[in-house]
């Protein structure tokens, strides 16, 4: 039974956003970052700043940092136990100096005696209480989140249909709709073939926002859509389309964006290490770049060689 809610939890944490007020609780692994094979660290390098990437044994962030310059960054620490999140505690620094007032921990405890039960509390370095989510399971799927803070309790409740082939996912704050999910699947000899996915956001109960996105049967994203509503005609507008390609390593080579008459159309150009993984990044027209040096923790087979 554990075992079972260890890899729940995990998809659940990767893949579901939970709640439409919740802090988006996620688990990042080394393919989260377009990265395969056994990376220790990856440092991310660009004009505007940059980024590092710690990651444990098992292929999961432990660490990241976000450099805007020498003086300001950001830093997250990631702490597991048998697969599962327990603690996320982010810790701002301004000139060279730790902020307390914005840095904050997140804490989460899972219950699994009947259906899982996950809750997190959130709390500030100054040791007050924030907020706290309790994310609850029936059959494998999330049900409810109840979300407590100063302000009092709101539950959110998510409900489930199935027509044709199509899940729906309905999310109701205080009977009010607040997100919807649904998801096409279609598959040849139980092999998916490709996946569409429109995520519909609401304001007062009325369709404010969607997202539309075509995955292919490597769950490669394809193509997108963004819609937003014009106040005149009072419909979902379609705002920005997007469409994705890869070579033939499953590395993105272009993207085409269309808004309105306008189609920017941005290339991919790489460099790769021995292990498989980009190095640099050359995006032309613009012909900016990102560089990335990479770690990578030593096999057993290496280490009985030596």
């Amino acid at each position: 039974m554990v075992k079972k809610y260890t890899v729940l939890f995990l998809i659940v944490l990767m893949l579901f956003p939970l709640g439409m007020n919740a802090q988006e609780i996620q688990i990042f692994s080394v393919a989260d970052f377009d990265l395969k094979g056994s990376v220790k660290s990856c440092l991310v390098s660009t004009k505007y700043g940059k980024e590092e990437y710690d990651f444990n044994e098992e292929g999961l962030l432990s660490k990241s940092v976000t450099r805007y310059n020498d003086a300001d960054y950001d830093i997250t620490y990631y702490k597991y136990s048998k697969g599962m999140l327990l603690e996320k505690r982010l810790e701002n620094y301004r000139d060279n100096v730790f902020d307390k007032s914005t840095s904050i921990a997140s804490f989460y405890t899972i219950d699994s005696l009947l259906n899982l039960k996950i809750t997190e509390k959130i709390i500030s370095y100054n040791k007050e209480f924030l907020d706290q989510y309790e994310y609850f399971f029936k059959n494998d799927s999330i049900f409810k989140i109840v979300h407590t803070n100063d302000s009092g309790i709101d539950e959110t409740f998510v409900t489930y249909t199935d027509v044709k082939g199509e899940q729906t996912q309905t999310y109701t704050l205080s009977g009010v709709v607040q997100k919807t999910v649904r998801t096409s699947v279609i598959k040849e000899q139980d092999s998916i073939i490709s996946r569409n996915v429109l995520t519909r956001k609401f304001l007062d109960g009325v369709a404010n926002s969607a997202l539309e996105e075509n995955f292919d049967g490597a769950d490669k994203l394809i193509s997108s859509t963004k819609f937003f509503r014009n106040p005149k005609t009072r419909k979902l507008a379609n705002v920005e389309t997007a469409g994705f390609a890869y070579d033939e390593s499953g590395v993105l080579s272009k993207i085409e964006i269309q808004v309105g008459k306008v189609l920017e159309t941005k290339e991919y150009i790489y460099q790769f290490d021995e292990n498989g993984n980009w190095i640099k990044e050359i995006i032309t027209p613009d012909n900016t770049y990102k560089t990335r040096k990479i770690s990578y923790y030593e096999s057993i087979a290496e280490v009985k060689e030596e």
